[in-house]
């Protein structure tokens, strides 16, 4: 007979933006995961698209973009840690395009139980042309997606 406890989640991984909603989306991640004692997987992606259509992919400008990504949520990590609820986590950034980069070199790689993200606000427009990421999450994964708003 299944418990309540084995219904919980092992791996959680959360996608985030970049954007100031990040941090929330980022608080929620870890409260999940500490509450569930489960691994934290932070990922983000570097878009690559802007760089390509330019014509030229400066790593260096990659590293920087990095390491500000890093710093803008070290502040979380180090709470998270202090939680000593959280048994693993793991910050991992990549350069690529939004969607494949997420879902072929993080999701599949990580195989978590539940995805976290956030439904980001893009004009109808943006929207039309592009779709949303936590819509491609939603229906692309292969495990529970939570999408905070």
């Amino acid at each position: 007979m299944t418990s309540f406890q084995d219904l919980g989640y092992d791996k959680i991984f959360v996608a985030l933006d970049g954007t100031d909603a990040q941090h929330e989306v980022l608080d929620r991640a870890i409260i999940v995961a500490a509450n569930n004692n489960a691994e934290l997987y932070v990922g983000h992606v570097i878009d690559s698209t802007a760089l390509e259509t330019a014509g030229t992919y400066p790593m260096d400008l990659v590293a920087s973009l990095e390491k500000d990504f890093r710093a803008s949520i070290e502040d979380q990590i180090s709470r998270a840690e202090a939680t000593g609820k959280i048994p693993k986590i793991e910050v991992v950034v990549k350069a690529g395009r939004i969607r494949e980069t997420l879902k072929d070199e993080m999701i599949d790689e990580i195989k978590p139980e539940l995805i976290i993200c956030g439904a980001r606000g893009l004009s109808s427009i943006k929207y039309a042309l592009l779709g949303s990421i936590s819509t491609f999450l939603t229906r692309n994964a292969k495990c529970d997606t939570l999408v905070l708003k």
